[in-house]
């Protein structure tokens, strides 16, 4: 699976999108992540490594602490694959815009007509 498509599949988890808000706040140990969740560790742990596989998110090492931090780089790339999309709306958000306001004068002008 190419980078692109293994970050959509972590995002599509609102549980994995939950982990990388919390991971935006600053790193979190497994049971810190794991805390408002429902689920089990070795649950949490699964998502963990699917963020992990899409390079979301690292693993440091300082003794028995191993805690988790987000890696923006692959969020970077999704921004990048949107903004294509993003210009494109925008444009005719623009266009709609401008044919709004023209119906707009329009209507002005037909009240001040009638008399």
């Amino acid at each position: 699976m190419d980078p692109l498509s293994n970050t959509l599949f972590a995002l599509a988890d609102p549980t994995r999108r939950a982990i990388l808000a919390r991971l935006a706040e600053g790193e979190a140990t497994v049971n810190e992540l794991a805390a408002p969740f429902d689920i089990s560790l070795p649950g949490v742990s699964k998502h963990l490594k699917v963020l992990e596989r899409a390079k979301l998110i690292s693993r440091g090492r300082n003794a028995q602490w191993r805690p988790c931090r987000l890696e923006t780089a692959p969020l970077q790339d999704v921004d990048d694959w949107l903004a294509d999309y993003r210009k494109l709306w925008e444009h005719r958000l623009d266009r709609l815009d401008t044919y709004l306001t023209t119906i707009q004068a329009n209507d002005d002008d037909k009240v001040r007509r009638v008399p």
